[in-house]
């Protein structure tokens, strides 16, 4: 394979799914994405995960693994065996938010158990982040076991949310505090679009919190698993008019691979500045 033309690998190892992405740049065309795959990892073998999604996407894009002149980690990532390096998960979140929305000078990445503020140049360089603390009221997980208790799906609550016409405050302090809140609202005939829309306007105050002490402007990017909330998503915006702060909230179809497509594309650009250090290029050898 020349140089010119680059296939990299990236794979993001997170608390409940794992994804993978297969890149290409080079040859004087912007980069592009070839193949993902993403696995749930629902009490399955994490490190099976990885190999399921990594070889599935190398399928998709009808490639071998010696096509590829990286495979580049992140999240959990560490512990792949047959990786060629490893990228934080904020750095590997802000090149794949940039490459995802151009535009985009921020990203909020909401997961399972943690949500960030990243503040990214228009080169992907990190500028500032912040972080929930580690109680779980803002998390992927907590909203997960609302559902659970609620009967519905994460697929669902986006649409529910936004039917709300009445929505019920929920506690925004800690997990235990809302997940009782829920069950109060239940026991008194709270409709469940507005105990959703309620836990929504919560789980948006604090990331809300994140944006501004990180000093977000323009538009902001959600990754993570819960971008494709779109009820979650209505209330962060509603919560930024709410402040007129002039933030736009947006969100693209690949949002959950941003981790994945951010390490493949530092990967390529770690194996670029190898060739110009006079490094030798040979394809799927670690650097």
């Amino acid at each position: 394979m020349s140089p010119d033309t680059l296939r990299t690998a990236g794979i993001d190892v997170g608390s409940s799914a794992v994804k993978a992405a297969i890149v290409e740049e080079g040859g004087g065309a912007a980069p592009r994405m070839l193949a993902a795959r993403t696995e749930r990892v629902r009490r399955r073998d994490p490190m099976a995960l990885v190999d399921e999604a990594f070889q599935g996407a190398l399928a998709d894009a009808g490639l071998a693994r010696e096509d590829l002149a990286y495979v580049a980690t992140t999240g959990e990532g560490e512990m792949v065996a047959f990786r060629t390096g490893h990228f934080y998960g904020m750095t590997a979140h802000a090149r794949g938010g940039l490459f995802l929305d151009p535009d985009a000078r921020a990203v909020i990445d909401i997961g399972a158990l943690h949500a960030r503020a990243v503040l990214m140049d228009d080169r992907a360089k990190v500028l500032g982040y912040r972080m929930t603390s580690q109680c779980a009221s803002g998390s992927g997980q907590f909203l997960e076991n609302i559902c659970r208790y609620l009967g519905v799906t994460l697929e669902e609550i986006g649409t529910l949310s936004k039917q709300a016409d009445d929505p019920e405050k929920c506690s925004s302090v800690c997990a235990v505090l809302a997940e009782t809140d829920v069950i109060n609202m239940v026991s008194r005939g709270i409709s469940i679009p507005n105990i959703l829309r309620g836990i929504h306007d919560s789980m948006a105050g604090r990331y809300f919190r994140l944006l501004t002490a990180a000093g977000a402007k323009d538009v902001v990017l959600v990754t993570g698993g819960l971008a494709a909330d779109e009820g979650l998503l209505a209330a962060l915006q509603d919560a930024v008019n709410a402040k007129d702060a002039g933030l736009e909230i947006r969100r693209h179809p690949d949002s959950i691979l941003a981790g994945a497509i951010g390490a493949a594309l530092w990967g390529a650009f770690r194996v670029r500045k190898l060739a110009e250090r006079g490094a030798p290029f040979v394809p799927g050898v670690a650097a």
